[in-house]
């Protein structure tokens, strides 16, 4: 049989087989807002923290870790810093979100806001603007799904097509479970990405040069500067990298995804008990990153967005068919199934926060439900058009994700711990920071060597600090102790 039908039809198995899985596990649960934008806040910590790897650890993980330990070497390594980071501050203000939300039913991060700020208007633009930044991180999901198709088709199928059709197949998955079934998909997911990581960080190594140390000194034998980041503010130099490690870390769980994620845990213990426990799931980077120095010197040569292949492509040039297509359906999972709770989080906020609170379209249970099932619909569209003419990097797509979303952080914050803060000062720094961040459009290293999202962020709260000392709060307070 030839290799490609191996390949594909293994795929095939895998992912159909997640999706029967957690459609059968969610078949007995009634759907209706609560449950199908957040599981009916009903997550025990074992679920929570399958729900959030499944969301967290995808495609970017699989390959773009890969891609940069490839491509770029030692700049990586902030991959491996940021997530540590990000489950550490969570630790300390996450529970605290997760209790007000379940006091005041809220369901979205546009809903704290709105609720904390005493304005709607907010809330609003809020929901507009995570609807839109969502479209580009599920793109890079539909980026790395191509790259596996392609490679496990030995590139004599058209991969646009196959990735149309496997984003059509989750997209009508999560439009039937919502996050549940994402969470019971996410079971298998992980379960297949663990043996996957495991067999490409350590099997490889030691296939190509008996152990992963000897892969390592080949590295540096071969590129002695791989491993070292440049000095001062050279492009991805030490500043660059304490800059978007910062960025990233503070900006973790800003994503729509993410506040569904937290509001449907069963109670702030798991929330707290999880960011403890999730560190772990950062030992597969470190994993991703010897494949990727692996790839760098069996199949050297491959340049920008290619490096992104370089893992895969190993394992298509020296591996039998059917390993390519475990490792590749297991990466397909990896981006499919973060697209669909990206889905249902862009969906979730719009229908809430636009059509809602905006424009009083859906205030039933049954409107709500109907107009977010429509809304990951239309999220789908856009994200395949985005995805069909924009052409980059897995990490670019990336940092410009965080650079963006990373803005809503000090609004968030400020509603836990600072009476003072206003809708009105939030909104301003909000706006100044988006501004600021759109420069990251044109390049990936700002003044002075700083990610030019962390320079958006600074002047975000330069100015929400101002106009809060300025004008402060005159409306309610709704400081969490009260």
């Amino acid at each position: 049989m030839r290799p490609e039908i191996i390949a594909l039809a293994i795929i095939a198995v895998i992912v159909f087989g997640t999706i029967g899985f957690a459609l059968a596990g969610v078949r007995r649960f009634k759907m209706d807002p609560q449950e199908y934008i957040v599981g009916s806040r009903s997550f025990g910590a074992l679920l929570l923290w399958i729900l959030l790897a499944g969301e967290i650890y995808t495609s970017f993980t699989f390959l773009g870790a890969a891609g940069w330990a490839y491509g770029k070497g030692a700049p990586a390594f902030y991959i491996l810093a940021y997530g540590t980071i990000g489950y550490t501050i969570g630790y300390f203000y996450l529970p605290e979100v997760w209790r007000i939300g379940k006091e005041r039913n809220l369901l979205t991060w546009g809903d704290l806001l709105a609720d904390r700020y005493d304005s709607r208007a907010l809330g609003v633009a809020v929901g507009v603007l995570q609807f839109f930044l969502t479209v580009p991180y599920v793109t890079l999901q539909l980026t790395g799904l191509q790259i596996l198709l392609t490679i496990a088709g030995y590139g004599r199928y058209d991969s646009v097509a196959a990735v149309g059709a496997a984003f059509a197949l989750i997209t009508l998955f999560v439009f039937t479970s919502g996050l549940r079934g994402a969470a019971w998909a996410s079971v298998v997911k992980d379960a297949l990405v663990l043996a996957a990581v495991l067999f490409a960080g350590i099997v490889l190594p030691i296939h190509f040069f008996g152990s992963p140390a000897a892969m390592l000194d080949r590295v540096i034998a071969a590129h002695p500067d791989w491993m070292t980041l440049k000095t001062g503010t050279q492009q991805y130099g030490i500043v660059w990298y304490i800059s978007t490690v910062l960025l990233t870390s503070i900006g973790f769980f800003m994503g729509p995804a993410n506040a569904q994620s937290i509001y449907s845990a069963h109670d702030a213990k798991t929330v707290r008990r999880n960011m403890m426990l999730m560190p772990l799931y950062q030992l597969v980077i470190i994993l991703v990153f010897l494949a990727g120095f692996t790839a760098l010197v069996v199949v050297p040569g491959l340049k920008g967005p290619a490096a992104d292949q370089s893992f895969v492509l190993l394992l298509q040039r020296y591996y039998p068919a059917w390993v390519l297509g475990l490792v590749a359906g297991t990466g397909c999972l990896a981006a499919l199934l973060p697209a669909s709770v990206l889905l249902l989080g862009a969906a979730s906020i719009f229908s809430k926060n636009v059509l809602t609170d905006a424009f009083g379209i859906a205030t039933s249970d049954r409107s709500r439900l109907f107009w977010t099932r429509a809304l990951v619909l239309i999220v789908a569209a856009l994200s395949l058009v985005l995805w069909i003419f924009a052409k980059t990097s897995l990490v670019d797509l990336l940092l410009f994700y965080y650079n963006g979303i990373t803005q809503l952080f000090p609004g968030i914050i400020f509603a836990l711990v600072w009476k003072r803060a206003s809708a009105w000062a939030v909104a301003a720094g909000l706006i100044t920071g988006e501004i600021v961040a759109a420069y990251s459009l044109h390049v990936s290293v700002g003044p002075w060597g700083i990610n030019p999202g962390f320079l958006a962020l600074v002047a975000n709260v330069a100015v929400c600090c101002t106009v809060a000392l300025v004008f402060p709060r005159t409306a309610r307070a709704l400081a969490p102790s009260q």
